[in-house]
Formats: structure tokens, C-alpha cells, sequence
């Protein structure tokens, strides 16, 4: 009997860019006070949202959104564009060359320095031109019905953010220092209610490089990297 293709993927992709879509919409309309607590808590929601986008697209670079290959790109684009007008095709090349070279010279993700200094080349391999001019753009478009406050803290910052939480937990972590396997990559101590928060699973790193057709929710399923693996 023919397998029939799920497509769980693709309605946890779609689930992810509604609740930034909706919470977007709705932040732009609330009214910012700093003395409100509040302000801080969606600061953070839209920062794990913004995160979640960019790890949708990460599965997505991986063919594991949709089993329709056309489906699984479009959601790709989408999801890079929300995040901060990435082009799709120049980060499928660039992670995959991560995936082919890592911890070497050739890896666009690793860079033998401090933190600081790792972070800006991290950013710097991603960023164009263009795509600072296209969100100018749009920035002073929005701002046309949109007050500026809310798409400063609500916009601009949460993406800025989530660019530090991808960082750190998905890169900086997982891959400086020397590693005694064949991924060149450790896994953080397993806990899934920290690791769904700080990255989407993204912490169980050694996991993805050793199966990276595993989309990041089922990433807390699989088995446990050997010892070599999470040091």
C-alpha cells in the first residue's frame, strides 16, 4: 500500500507563522507603557516567535515542512522574509555548506574567536545590503499607520533579539571549542521545556547534524548523542 504523505509538518509551519502573524497585528495596536509589565513579557513572546519563523524555514531547508517540494520552498520564502527579508536560496547554500564543512574554514557558521567577534561574523555572512534597504522600506511605510513605538519594540527589536537567541543557542554553544565526534558539535543537557524555549530543541544540536531530516518537533525524541556527543 502506498504510503500516504503527512503533511504535520506543514500545519505546525502554518501554526507557527499564524501566532507571529497574529501577535504581530494585534501588538501594533497596543498601546506601549514602559511602566507596564507587559510590554516586556511580548517583547520576549515575539522574539521566541521570531525564532520559531526562522526555524521553520530551517526545516524547511531540510524538506521536512511539506512532502510537496514546491510547498516546502514557498513556506521557506515566506518564513526567511517575515523574519527580516532574508532571501530563501542564498541561506539553503549557505546552511547546507555549514552542514558539509562544519567547525572548518569553509563553514559560513564557525569562527575561531570570542563570542562578540564570532556573533558579528555570524551576521555579517547573512546580511545584504539590499535587504537593509528593504526593510528601511518598509519601516517608513508602516510607519505611515503603525506608531513608531510599537514597531520599534515590536518589530525591530524582537528580530534583532531572536538573531542573539539563534546565535547562542543554535550555533555559539553547540559548536566552540574542540568536539571528540564526527559532527564537531555537543548537545545541552537535556531538558525539553528549556530546550523548546531557549531555540526549539535547536539545543540538542549533535541530534540535528546526526539526523537532520528530523524536523525540530521531534528533535526531543531522538535518541541521545553518545558520549562524545555532548561534550
Amino acid at each position: 500500500m502506498k504510503k500516504i504523505p503527512s503533511y504535520t509538518g506543514l500545519f505546525i509551519a502554518l501554526l507557527v507563522i499564524g501566532s507571529w502573524v497574529a501577535s504581530t497585528v494585534l501588538l501594533m495596536q497596543w498601546q506601549v507603557n514602559f511602566s507596564n509589565p507587559l510590554l516586556y513579557v511580548f517583547i520576549l513572546v515575539q522574539m521566541h516567535l521570531y525564532t520559531g519563523l526562522f526555524i521553520t524555514a530551517h526545516d524547511a531547508m531540510h524538506g521536512t515542512v511539506a512532502p510537496n517540494k514546491n510547498i516546502n520552498n514557498l513556506i521557506g520564502f515566506i518564513c526567511t522574509f517575515l523574519y527580516a527579508s532574508f532571501w530563501y536560496p542564498k541561506l539553503y547554500t549557505k546552511h547546507h555548506q555549514h552542514h558539509n564543512h562544519v567547525h572548518t574554514a569553509d563553514d559560513p557558521d564557525y569562527h575561531d574567536g570570542s563570542f562578540i567577534r564570532w556573533y558579528i561574523q555570524f551576521i555579517r555572512n547573512y546580511l545584504s545590503i539590499w535587504q537593509i534597504v528593504v526593510m528601511a522600506a518598509l519601516f517608513n511605510v508602516f510607519k505611515i499607520w503603525i506608531p513608531q513605538p510599537n514597531l520599534i519594540l515590536f518589530w525591530v527589536v524582537p528580530s534583532l533579539l531572536s538573531t542573539l537567541q539563534l546565535f547562542y543557542f543554535g550555533t555559539y554553544l553547540p559548536h566552540k571549542g574542540e568536539h571528540d565526534n564526527k559532527h564537531q558539535s555537543r548537545s545541552l543537557p537535556r531538558n525539553h521545556f528549556l530546550a523548546f524555549f531557549s531555540c526549539y530543541f535547536f539545543g540538542y544540536h549533535y541530534e540535528h547534524h546526526d539526523a537532520p531530516w528530523v524536523p525540530w518537533w521531534k528533535l526531543w525524541a531522538t535518541p541521545q548523542p553518545p558520549e562524545g556527543g555532548a561534550k
